[in-house]
């Protein structure tokens, strides 16, 4: 729950976290040899969308680096795969030299070889923003209004089946909200529909938010949103410091 806010503060939170909260990705990939059905660059593009593992603490960004982009330990990892059919080649077949970044799910397929065809490629895997690549996203962040509702003597019984979310339920009798579900509710409004009456009343309140975080792995949620209030705060006090300049 955010508590207090505004609809543009969640915003904010959103498009940091979807755009400029790091993780590790593979960039550049050098193929050793490709037998296989598809070409290197679809294997390229798989490669790249596969999730990594992302440490935070150890790597740099390229630009920022002291190798100033050349690539080092501190600002590139390298993944190695050989594989040789027949064989089905998964994202667990990439070997990394830094075995606190390995693919998230390692049965993600990657392409699948038949007899006497190989696969060998020596990738590079860096530091990136979801803004330059949706390879480096993070998770997805979606926010919604706490819903309130209101019933006023509701008899219609319809609305305990009509809502999608399952909102209502008949308790001895009677029409309540289900107090488990309620933040379930996306205010489709086909309750009210149903109640013309005004027996039932459905809003959202707009200072306080149902704020939603799905990782795609890389990094754990509570690590995602802190880094996004990190940035925000590295970004305003910019803000303020170019500010005090302009003066």
């Amino acid at each position: 729950m955010l508590e207090d806010t505004t609809p543009a503060f969640a915003n904010l939170i959103r498009r940091i976290i979807i755009g400029t909260v790091p993780t590790i990705a593979i960039e550049d990939i050098e193929f050793k040899y490709n037998d296989s059905i598809l070409y290197d660059e679809m294997i390229a593009l798989r490669l790249g969308l596969i999730p990594l593992t992302t440490d935070l603490k150890t790597y740099n960004f390229p630009e920022n680096c002291k190798c100033k982009g050349k690539g080092c330990a501190r600002c590139s990892v390298v993944l190695s795969l050989k594989a040789k059919g027949p064989a089905t080649v998964y994202a667990s077949d990439l070997k990394s030299k830094d075995p606190k970044i390995k693919p998230v799910f390692p049965e993600t397929p990657i392409v699948k070889l038949l007899k006497g065809q190989k696969l060998e490629l020596i990738a590079t895997a860096v530091l990136g923003k979801g803004r330059n690549h949706i390879k480096w996203g993070p998770g997805t962040a979606f926010y919604q209004y706490k819903p309130i509702i209101e019933l006023n003597n509701c008899t219609n019984e319809k609305i305990v089946e009509i809502c999608p979310k399952q909102i209502f339920q008949l308790k001895n009798n009677k029409i309540v909200v289900n107090k488990d579900k309620i933040f379930d509710c996306h205010l489709c409004g086909a309750c009210t529909d149903e109640c013309k009456d005004g027996s039932i009343k459905v809003k959202g309140d707009k200072n306080n938010l149902i704020f939603n975080v799905e990782s795609w792995g890389q990094l754990p949620v509570k690590e995602i949103l802190t880094k996004a209030s990190e940035i925000i705060d590295d970004n305003l006090n910019e803000l303020s410091d170019k500010l005090k300049k302009a003066k």
